[in-house]
């Protein structure tokens, strides 16, 4: 019986996936298998020695210690792309927000007095509209920096649309190339993105390398007509800078999905209280796919979407019994561990390798045996870091 603690509200959809005979689930689980979590912060937690896989219900994993959980052999997920939809829709809201007048129109309706007389009301709308002349998207350069599952979903509905899109991804995957539309024009670098761009939108994680790619000397690049846009990450962004740069007219508005002090109150800022992967869709969405990620690593010791170790997977061998274990990605040690399986006589029928940076895992495939024993040693051969019996 696997048992899988679960934090925060997950969806039911998610919950249905662990199959009942052999899964416990709940929020009260003693020695768990698993985590499921959203944004439940582990840092401070204590460790179970019983923790194998921790899968957060969404994209970012900063309240995730994954770099202790990596030493301790425990694989992280998240789910890329299962939120995408919604994101993607909220940026299209964003920029009709930003171009159109929306807001200070629906203001203005809102303060007209509801026992005027009609003809005069319609009478003196038609003689304010103007004030809330915008322009249209059709025609103008959208400029997306992260070219993943998201950049890609908004970089198509912006074609759908008529804009021109612009993109740059230094660390652009080749399936996400694939995915990618011929008509997206790739930038070599980031400042011709920005110079060319009527509207920037980010799509990128928060890690050291992203942290304030929008600051003083790249918002000097902008047109001062341009519109930022940020449902990424708060960090990717020097908000102060962006209100410096607003004031001066140096940049037309910006979007966002991460109110900060400094941006309360903007006349030229539009702050949503982090919606973008609140929908109903979205939460069914990320629910199932981490769910079903733990429950192909419980049970075959398959890893798809892992942020700390890489991806892999192997059908099963029938009449096989199967060991997966992870360690350090340093010369020699999956010799050592096969020349254990060559001192029992133990046939190896399947395997696979995959290493990622400083870590490595693998799923070995034997003749059908009890593996018990055969973990133990295995465990003890240097550098290995956690060994299972699947």
């Amino acid at each position: 019986m696997y048992k899988v603690r679960t934090y925060n509200q997950i969806a039911l959809k998610g919950l249905e996936r662990f199959p009942r005979q052999s899964y416990e689930v709940g929020s009260d689980i003693a020695h768990p298998d698993a985590y499921l979590l959203r944004s439940q912060k582990l840092q401070e937690l204590p460790v179970p020695e019983t923790l194998l896989a921790v899968a957060r219900a969404g994209a970012g994993v900063n309240n995730i210690p994954v770099s202790d959980y990596s030493r301790r052999g425990i694989v992280v997920f998240n789910t890329p792309g299962a939120n995408g939809n919604a994101v993607k829709e909220l940026v299209m809201a964003g920029m009709l927000l930003a171009c159109r007048g929306v807001l200070p129109a629906l203001s203005y309706v809102a303060a007209l007095d509801a026992n005027a007389e009609a003809a005069g009301m319609a009478q003196q709308i038609e003689k304010d509209k103007s004030r809330f002349a915008g322009t249209e998207l059709k025609g103008k350069t959208l400029g997306i920096v992260g070219l993943g599952m998201i950049g890609g979903m908004v970089a198509e509905m912006a074609l759908a649309m008529g804009m021109k899109v612009v993109g740059f991804d230094p660390a652009l995957s080749i399936d996400a190339a694939w995915r990618l539309s011929n008509d997206v024009v790739r930038m070599e670098n980031l400042q011709s993105l920005l110079s060319r761009s009527d509207y920037v939108t980010f799509h990128v994680p928060a890690i050291e390398a992203t942290k304030h790619m929008i600051d003083e000397s790249t918002l000097a690049l902008m047109k001062p007509s341009a519109v930022l846009l940020n449902f990424a990450r708060e960090s990717v962004v020097d908000a102060a800078a962006v209100a410096r740069a607003l004031d001066a007219g140096a940049l037309a508005r910006y979007v966002c999905d991460f109110p900060e002090p400094v941006l309360i109150g903007h006349a030229k800022v539009v702050a949503l209280p982090h919606i973008g992967a609140s929908t109903e869709e979205s939460e069914e969405n990320c629910a199932v796919m981490a769910a079903d990620q733990l429950v192909d690593y419980l049970q075959n010791g398959n890893v798809t979407n892992s942020v700390n170790y890489p991806s892999i997977h192997m059908d099963r061998s029938p009449g096989t019994s199967r060991l997966t274990f992870c360690n350090d990605n340093v010369a020699g040690v999956l010799g050592n561990v096969l020349s254990v399986l060559a001192e029992r006589q133990i046939n190896v029928i399947d395997m696979v390798n995959k290493s990622r940076g400083d870590l490595a895992i693998n799923i070995i495939d034997v003749a059908n045996t009890d593996c018990s024993e055969l973990a133990v040693a295995i465990a003890a051969v240097q550098h290995v870091i956690r060994v299972r019996v699947v």
